[in-house]
Parts: C-alpha cells; sequence; structure tokens
C-alpha cells in the first residue's frame, strides 16, 4: 500500500499554515483526480474521491477495486471547504460518501456540476436542488472570485443529454490573473485544444491511466497523450492524476514524464498528499 507523504492531521496542518493571502495559490493532490486549490482563504476540492466506497461495492464482484494508496483524509476533517466539483456522474468523481461529510459540516458549501447531471446529483448525495450550480460547456459561474467555466471532456466519447448538454465536463477555473485546467476523465477529441487555448492554461490537471477494454470501463489519456495535450495547449506545467488509486485501472507516470522531457513540457509528478505551490 502506497502511504500519502503526508495525511490527515499533517496535511490538514500543512493547509492551515499555508493558508496566505498572497496573492499565490496552492494545490495539494488528494488521490485520483482529487486536488484542494487554496488561494486567498478560498479552499476547492477539485473531485474529490476520500472514501472506500467503491472498494466495499465491487469486493464480491469479478471487477474489485482494490485500492493501492492509503486514504489521504477523513472528508469530516475537512471543515474549511468554500466549494467542491463534480466533472461527472462516475464514483470516483461524485461519492456520496466523501461528499455528504463534506456538505454537512460546510453548509455553506456551493457545489458545481454538469447541469445535464444536475438529477443525478441531487439522488445520489440527497441534497436540496438548489444547492448544485450547473455549469454547460461554454458557459461560466464565478464564486468567491474564482471563475469556473465549463468545457466538454470526452470519456471515451462527448455524450449529451436530450437538451444537448455536455455529460463530462473538465473546469477551467480563472482567479487573481492564473489559470487552472482540471479535465475530469477525458480522451483527446478533435477542436479540444483549440477550446483550450485561449485560456492561456497556467496548470493543466490530467489523467495518465490510460484505456484498456479489459477494465470494462471509459478510458482516459494515456500518458503520451496528456504531455502532448498540455504542449498543445501551451499550459506552463502539467500535473498528472488518475493513477495509483485502484489496481485494475493504474499507469506508471514514467510514459508522461519521457514525453513531457521530449517536448520540453514542464511537468510536477505530485506523490498523494503533496502540495505545489506557484
Amino acid at each position: 500500500m502506497i502511504r500519502p507523504v503526508q495525511s490527515h492531521d499533517a496535511l490538514l496542518a500543512d493547509i492551515h499554515a499555508s493558508n496566505r493571502r498572497d496573492g499565490g495559490f496552492r494545490l495539494w493532490w488528494l488521490g485520483q483526480s482529487g486536488f484542494l486549490l487554496q488561494w486567498q482563504g478560498v479552499h476547492v476540492l477539485l473531485d474529490p474521491y476520500l472514501s472506500d466506497s467503491l472498494t466495499k461495492k465491487y469486493s464480491q464482484t469479478d471487477k474489485p477495486h482494490v485500492r493501492m494508496t492509503e486514504q489521504v483524509i477523513d472528508p469530516a476533517q475537512l471543515l474549511f471547504v468554500d466549494i467542491a466539483t463534480s466533472t461527472h456522474n462516475h464514483t470516483d468523481h461524485l461519492d456520496a460518501d466523501t461528499l455528504c461529510p463534506i456538505l454537512e459540516r460546510n453548509p455553506n458549501l456551493k457545489l458545481v456540476v454538469p447541469e445535464a447531471n444536475r438529477a443525478f446529483v441531487i439522488e445520489r448525495l440527497k441534497i436540496d436542488p438548489a444547492i448544485p450550480i450547473g455549469l454547460n460547456h461554454g458557459t461560466s459561474v464565478e464564486l468567491s472570485g474564482i471563475k469556473f467555466s465549463g468545457v466538454a471532456s470526452a470519456h471515451e466519447t462527448l455524450d449529451r443529454d436530450e437538451h444537448g448538454r455536455a455529460r463530462y465536463l473538465g473546469y477551467v477555473l480563472q482567479f487573481g490573473g492564473w489559470s487552472i485546467y482540471h479535465s475530469g476523465d477525458t480522451v483527446r477529441y478533435e477542436g479540444m485544444s483549440e477550446k483550450l487555448r485561449p485560456f492561456k492554461i497556467d496548470v493543466a490537471l490530467l489523467p495518465i491511466n490510460g484505456r484498456a477494454p479489459e477494465r470494462r470501463i471509459p478510458g482516459n489519456l494515456f500518458g503520451r497523450e496528456a504531455a502532448q495535450l498540455a504542449k498543445d495547449i501551451a499550459a506552463k506545467l502539467v500535473i498528472p492524476c488518475h493513477y495509483e488509486m485502484f489496481e485494475f485501472n493504474t499507469a506508471s507516470p514514467d510514459e508522461f514524464v519521457e514525453e513531457c522531457h521530449r517536448l520540453e513540457q514542464p511537468f510536477k509528478v505530485l506523490r498523494c498528499g503533496e502540495q505545489w505551490h506557484s
């Protein structure tokens, strides 16, 4: 079992000690596609998965979700969250066992979701329909000084609901002159880089676990593809994610690192629980 570089009380201590209103921002990788963003006293959880719900759900099936990395923090310890996101409805991106304790302890929390998934989110989390803030590709909302813009993702297809709204979204967060892109689960599709390049991304958070038919789940970018996408959108830095959580659905970051070096694309590989700061 992989141990986070810091977890639980040590992670909390690092978050609190780093909470400075200096114009910069900090990111912690929480495992899978989960990140914590801290900026000017505002805390945003991006697609957190902080439970064992999937391991329990699939334990007696032919698709066991054997955990590779220890839980980095109990969601009930997160008493300071202002905003959380879900890019799509898969449990490692919309986990009731993670989000319900966070919502309970942060009653003013804003939850950003694809508008196409609103009804599903309300049902899964058993929450007031007024809580989710729905976005679609090309729409945006400003919360606590951060502008969230929806950009369609393809997991592995560009799925839309009956109203033409994207079921899979990435989010661009713009704040204080900075721009972060969290893709959620995605493969590359035609026109994707052209949609993202105008945002002048400082940090791109991209999955690298790839895709394989034997997994029997929709796949994501391979490491080399994530590096190339970061290069093509002119991201100043790319951080890989969506690996080292489940044994059946992971990848080594080596291919990603090698391709970033070849492309001269700046990158940072984080360990679970590790902080990166601007």
